[in-house]
């Protein structure tokens, strides 16, 4: 394949290369029109880049082992044929990818159309598909319902509200997000040790405090989690904003920073932190779902219409390993963050979208043992079903650092 900067290139097989900029694409030379005709991409090695740029406005990203798809660009459909999911711009496919190596597709942009053959076939295959707006956040997400055929697990689920086992998760859920805010911090607090010790003393002070405060949320004791739930609650906001505090302090010099915000935030952190959130949104709600819970049954986030308050419990332990450590880490390396419009431009989704998926399938020890993330993801969800059986307790999940 020649690499060459023309509109349209000649291989040394006679075959044609159409290029965008430095995009290229593979083409056949057709006789009859003598024009060059795009022919489908075949799903690289999983050697090969992350990301495969298709064409402007068209981004095709998979994990490491090429199992989670996203899709991004205006005008592309989604179709099946034969054993392979197909993407077509036009007349034309561009993308095909075999189903047996399909977990999930996660579309994330608007304008993508999707055929209902496809639908039926990733449904009978366990493959979810997500839709996420231009915040990153899932607005739609398309299962069988045979995935959550089970009932045991929900009816305990309802229970639990009411007895001592909702208290006793609520719990775990905060002091699992508090050390994992601790050990962030002292995971991007090392690398200031030397070059900035005043820097390094303030994120250790507010490491130290995190620690105490997760000690002080395990300690708390009720009848029900009602009675409980806004000491909890309380403790997890004071811990919270320390901990943006030492975030900030983190980032200092590379970007400004002011604290965290949450919606209708305008600078540039704040977006990419909600934009990844919306990725781990997706993935923790698939994991709920196939663990045979319901996903807006809640316990330490209260229920309200459209708020999937168990989701929300369960991201809590992943928003530092996942999303937080990808976003600070972007920044960090003094990669470009921009806003176009109010939201994130389309190379910054692409670069954090990259990053975060790339987390998910990062390795961490798991119970002695080394799983991909979004794989403890799953399993934290069935451990939630059968603590709520009782069959078991509850332990959040704590990264290495």
């Amino acid at each position: 394949m020649l690499h060459h900067r023309s509109a349209s290139a000649v291989s040394d097989t006679g075959d044609r290369l159409l290029t965008t900029g430095d995009v290229f694409s593979p083409a056949q030379f057709n006789l009859f029109t003598r024009e060059a005709e795009p022919l489908p991409v075949e799903v690289p090695d999983p050697a090969d880049a992350r990301e495969l740029r298709i064409d402007d406005g068209i981004s095709l990203v998979k994990s490491d082992d090429t199992s989670q798809l996203i899709l991004s660009g205006y005008g592309l459909f989604l179709g099946k044929k034969s054993e392979r999911l197909i993407v077509r711009k036009g007349k034309d496919v561009v993308y095909q990818f075999p189903f047996f190596r399909l977990h999930e597709v996660v579309i994330a942009s608007r304008g993508v159309s999707i055929s209902s053959d496809l639908l039926e076939e990733v449904c009978a295959r366990g493959v979810r598909v997500s839709l996420l707006d231009s915040t990153g956040k899932p607005y739609a997400m398309l299962t069988s319902p045979m995935l959550t055929a089970t009932v045991h697990a929900r009816r305990e689920q309802m229970l639990a509200l009411s007895d001592s086992r909702g208290l006793t998760f609520a719990r775990a859920i905060v002091s699992g997000k508090l050390k994992n805010q601790e050990r962030l911090l002292r995971y991007f607090g090392k690398y200031l040790k030397q070059s900035d010790p005043e820097r390094f003393g303030a994120v250790e002070h507010v490491a130290n405090a995190l620690r105490a405060q997760a000690a002080k949320a395990k300690q708390v004791r009720g009848e029900h989690l009602d009675a409980t739930r806004q000491t909890l609650m309380g403790i997890e906001g004071s811990a919270g904003r320390q901990y943006w505090d030492a975030v900030r302090i983190i980032l200092a010099g590379r970007v400004e920073f002011m604290g965290r915000e949450h919606r209708g935030a305008t600078d540039a952190v704040n977006a990419c932190l909600n934009y990844g959130y919306g990725i781990l949104y997706a993935q923790v709600w698939g994991a709920v779902i196939n663990a045979g819970l319901e996903p807006f049954a809640g316990f330490l986030h209260v229920d309200r219409p459209g708020k999937p308050s168990l989701v929300l419990d369960l991201t809590e332990e992943f928003r530092q390993p996942v999303v937080d450590r990808a976003v600070i880490a972007h920044v960090n390396l003094g990669q470009a963050l921009r806003i176009e419009q109010g939201f994130l431009d389309l190379e910054t989704r692409r670069a954090i979208g990259d990053k975060v998926m790339a987390r998910l399938t990062a390795t961490e020890t798991y119970r002695g043992k080394q799983y991909q993330v979004r794989s403890i993801i799953q399993m934290q969800a069935r451990r939630v079903a059968s603590f709520l059986r009782g069959e078991g307790e509850y332990k959040p999940f704590a990264f290495k650092w």
